[in-house]
């Protein structure tokens, strides 16, 4: 069994009812969610002339290796009618792979833990809410000291429940 973290966003349709979907679907076919950050708005990065997005961080148990989670986790984004075609344009779910346990993985087509953590606000302030003290296996630092250090300014809000 390992602990895992995912982030799921959506910036399209009723995007907490994506978020709640994509959580249950998670919870199916990948492992129970342990616990799950609040809701957070943000605006968009990358590509920034597109709606904000709600963010969400869940921490996972899975049986499942880390190529497998890959593969359910598009297996849900696909079901959910997330449509692939511009890099980091609007979408109904994004789903990623964060962290699997303390596994350093530098594949073709996975990288783990996900190399934007740092850089990605929108990333971190829901991975505090559910990890705060989680260690980044590759810098040694935790979500809290990664925060404090992230170049990223984009406004990050948590939404009330």
């Amino acid at each position: 069994m390992a602990t895992i973290i995912l982030s799921t966003g959506s910036n399209l349709g009723d995007r907490r009812a994506v978020l709640a979907a994509a959580s249950q679907s998670i919870s199916r076919f990948i492992g129970p969610v342990l616990c799950a950050s609040g809701l957070y708005e943000t605006a968009a990065w990358g590509l920034t002339d597109q709606p904000s997005f709600l963010n969400q961080a869940l921490k996972v148990d899975t049986l499942l290796s880390p190529e497998a989670v890959l593969e359910k986790i598009t297996e849900i984004e696909q079901h959910l009618g997330r449509i692939r075609d511009q890099k980091w344009g609007p979408r109904l779910i994004d789903i990623d792979l964060l962290y699997y346990g303390s596994v350093i993985i530098h594949e073709e087509n996975l990288v783990v833990p996900h190399p934007e953590i740092p850089q990605r606000r929108f990333v971190l302030e829901p991975l505090m809410d559910i990890a705060p003290d989680w260690i980044h296996p590759e810098l040694n630092l935790s979500t809290r000291e990664l925060l404090e250090q992230t170049p990223d300014k984009l406004p990050v809000y948590r939404l009330e429940a």
